[in-house]
């Protein structure tokens, strides 16, 4: 009975030997018998029913928190919707009062409106003149004034009106006058310098005889980057210099966009660098011309002189000069007086023929220089029509800025071509007339003296 009792209670017992094992180390205590087991499960039991009541009255706490917080944004939303309500109704109220402040100042701004339209308008079209004029460098406060006038939405004080006039009237007034004052003037390497400006109405300005430009950005004037030369620099240069009375200048009436337009254009030296190179042949031809013809001139000059002054002294000829020269030819023993007189006409032709070839040097070139001055232009002319074909070809349009350097090219050898031939022309005419005066001299002298000679003979 026992050992069946035994064997029976074996299998619980070993099940909770093995629970026993398996519980956390903190509630594992080793049993000895079944009471102590069994009183160990109790106590297990009676720990987690606690530890589950605690949890649960945490539970219950939290959910009575969120209830109340629940609570509270409940409360505070019925509130926000009755502010939004409140506000509405006082956005309502405030907009029909607006509305009726509006129509009451309409009222009583009767033909005050009209007026404010109308000053609007005049701001917005003489800002536009204000930003751009170069009175502004002188006055540089008024642009941001007459710009705040044209963009308000409120009615304008009586000082504003008056201090508007007094823009206008301003600005027609020094239009037409010439004053000189301090500024700022930008350089062209980007720095502001203080200098003396000279400004003529609101079309030109000029310091220290360069044209200036105004900058609407910087509220300042600015040296042009490249200035106009002749007539224009020179009269910068008298208007800068000038204290009183009157003094020509050159006036732009289009505010500086003419004087840019001519600052633009190229000199003589940059239309020839532009060119080819039949362009500094043309040139080396002149100036080889120009300077033989002067070294000719003045030799010539010199030998007309001599000759002038050895007329004065026939008898008494010298070396130093062409007639002297042919009448000391005739100078000798008397054996000559004795001579065929085809043979003394032979002495003087020659000593005549002797004297030319100094009296008529370079005048060969200055002929093949002008004959040659329109063909090398004509050169010119064909190389910078090809560049201009050329261009149109490569662009595949008629663009006149494409062709422009082309056709510049061309014109500018056509033109130095002719330039270097009519001077040498008359420089030519000018040298052979004064050498043939001189051979004539020569010519009159040796035939009167021919003539001399064959009367001794004949009265002897």
């Amino acid at each position: 009975m026992s050992r069946s009792m035994s064997r029976t209670v074996g299998v619980p017992v070993a099940m909770l030997m093995l629970f026993a094992a398996s519980l956390p180390a903190a509630y594992a205590v080793a049993p000895g018998n079944l009471d102590e087991l069994l009183e160990q499960t109790r106590s297990l039991r009676d720990r987690e029913a606690a530890a589950n009541k605690e949890r649960e009255a945490k539970f219950l706490a939290e959910r009575n928190k969120q209830s109340e917080l629940l609570a509270q944004a409940k409360a505070e939303l019925s509130e926000l919707q009755r502010r939004q309500q409140s506000l509405s109704a006082s956005f309502d109220s405030n907009e029909k009062k607006l509305t009726e402040l509006q129509a009451q100042l309409d009222a009583k701004s009767g033909n005050m409106g009209e007026m404010f339209g109308v000053v609007r308008q005049v701001a917005n079209d003489f800002s536009s003149v204000v930003r751009n004029s170069m009175i502004s460098a002188q006055y540089p406060d008024r642009e941001a004034f007459v710009s705040k006038l044209a963009a308000t939405k409120a009615l304008p004080s009586i000082s504003d009106l008056e201090r508007f006039w007094f823009e206008l009237q301003r600005e027609m007034t020094e239009t037409g006058s010439v004053v000189r004052f301090k500024s700022m003037v930008v350089q062209p390497d980007g720095a502001s310098v203080e200098q003396a400006v000279s400004r003529v109405g609101s079309f030109t300005a000029v310091s220290d005889g360069k044209y200036l430009a105004y900058l609407p950005s910087e509220h300042k004037l600015a040296v042009m980057a490249r200035q106009p030369g002749g007539k224009f620099a020179s009269a910068a240069s008298d208007l800068s210099d000038a204290t009183s009375g009157y003094v020509g200048t050159e006036l732009d009436p289009t505010r500086g966009v003419l004087l840019t337009i001519y600052a633009q254009r190229p000199n003589w030296i940059e239309r020839i660098k532009r060119g080819e190179a039949v362009n500094y042949v043309i040139l080396l031809v002149g100036i080889v011309g120009a300077l033989l013809g002067i070294y000719q001139f003045v030799y010539l000059m010199g030998v007309r002189a001599k000759v002038k002054t050895q007329l004065t002294q026939v008898g008494n000829p010298t070396t130093d000069n062409p007639l002297g020269r042919v009448l000391s030819s005739f100078k000798g023993d008397g054996s000559r007086i004795e001579e065929d007189a085809e043979v003394v006409e032979l002495r003087i032709s020659e000593a005549v023929l002797r004297e030319v070839p100094p009296l008529e040097r370079f005048q060969a070139f200055l002929r093949l220089a002008v004959a040659a001055g329109p063909l090398l232009g004509l050169i010119g002319t064909v190389i910078g029509m090809i560049i201009t074909f050329q261009s149109i070809t490569e662009s595949g349009s008629s663009d006149p800025k494409l062709m422009a350097a082309g056709i510049s090219a061309a014109m500018i050898a056509t033109v130095l071509g002719l330039g270097i031939a009519i001077p040498l022309l008359f420089a030519n005419a000018w040298l052979t007339s004064l050498s043939k005066q001189i051979i004539q001299i020569l010519d009159e002298q040796s035939t009167g003296l021919l003539a001399e000679r064959l009367e001794g003979k004949t009265g002897a």
